[in-house]
C-alpha cells in the first residue's frame, strides 16, 4: 500500500489488515483509523478516533510541518478510505 513517489514508503497490508482489526476490537468505539507518517522515525503510525473531529489535529503530507502527517483515513467497519478534502 501506498506505493508511488507521493508517498513517503509502502506499507505492508497485512499490517494495515492488522490496524483495522484492532481499532475494530477496541472497547472503545472507534469508527476511523488514520495513516499518520512520523518523519523522525521514518515509519507509519496507526490512530484511531471515534468521530472525524479528531482528523482536523493532523495536517496532510506533505504539507505538514510538524513531525506527523496524515496519509490517510480509512472507516473501520466498511474499510472504505475518507477523502481529506471532505474532512
Amino acid at each position: 500500500m501506498f506505493d508511488g513517489s507521493e508517498y513517503p514508503q509502502s506499507l505492508n497490508e497485512e499490517e494495515f489488515d492488522n490496524w483495522l482489526e484492532r481499532g475494530r476490537d477496541s472497547k472503545i468505539a472507534y469508527n476511523y483509523l488514520l495513516i499518520i507518517w512520523d518523519a523522525l522515525d521514518e515509519k507509519y503510525l496507526p490512530v484511531y478516533i471515534e468521530d472525524r473531529v479528531g482528523i482536523q489535529l493532523y495536517d496532510p503530507y506533505p504539507y505538514s510541518s510538524s513531525q506527523e502527517a496524515l496519509i490517510a483515513v480509512y472507516d473501520l467497519y466498511s474499510e472504505a478510505r475518507i477523502s481529506l478534502l471532505n474532512q
